[in-house]
């Protein structure tokens, strides 16, 4: 097998996991920011892998299936339907953010861990490393 070839087909699998290990740790940041009056909505933040589908009625999105190279934060499910509302808040309640500010906050350190595993693996799939 070429280096061409092994470069289009080992970067999947380490990137998907570098995906996990960020979509998990943004999860973990989101559930310490969401308000905790029953943990409810802490508990309804979900990490939805490659494939499988996303709790019915989360937030961003509703129900959907991950694409094969994508993972999905949510907040929300068929219990509790109000993430947004405690997001962006209504006009009798102020708004409670947790969901954005963890992205914007981690975001860069998120993308970097997926830019390396990425790199990595081209470059061990190069040299025919983990093949």
């Amino acid at each position: 097998m070429s280096a061409f070839d092994r470069v289009k087909k080992a970067p999947r699998q380490q990137i998907t996991r570098a995906l996990e290990a960020s979509a998990n740790e943004l999860a973990s940041a989101q559930q310490h920011l969401a308000p905790k009056d029953t943990h409810a909505l802490a508990n309804s933040i979900t990490v939805t892998g490659p494939g499988e589908a996303t709790p019915a009625y989360s937030q961003p999105g509703g129900s959907r299936i991950a694409g094969e190279t994508e993972v999905i934060v949510t907040a929300g499910n068929a219990d509790v339907r109000y993430a947004h509302l405690v997001e962006y808040g209504t006009s009798q309640s102020e708004a409670q953010p947790f969901f954005w500010p963890a992205l914007r906050l981690l975001r860069k350190r998120l993308q970097q861990r997926i830019d390396r595993a990425g790199r990595k693996a081209v470059r061990d799939a190069w040299n025919g490393k983990n093949v």
